[in-house]
């Protein structure tokens, strides 16, 4: 199994879903979701918090925000 690729980025939009639109700071950008560990400590993600994101071996237009940036 490969490792996950994790990554910073800018969340830009919220999507329908419980998805967010993050670009990522190499300029990609991928729509992801919350992880449950990040869903339990973080209250409300918006438009312009800083965010990790754990992108997938498999689709790298997907990943999954595991922590929020102060």
């Amino acid at each position: 199994m490969t490792e996950p690729k994790m990554a910073r980025g800018t969340i830009e939009a919220v999507l329908p879903r419980a998805l967010y639109r993050v670009k990522l700071d190499d300029g990609e950008q991928v729509t992801a979701s919350v992880s449950t560990q990040a869903r339990q400590v973080t209250v409300k993600l918006l438009p312009g918090d800083g965010v990790v994101v754990e992108i997938s071996p498999y689709d790298p237009t997907r990943g999954r925000i595991k922590e929020r940036l102060t």
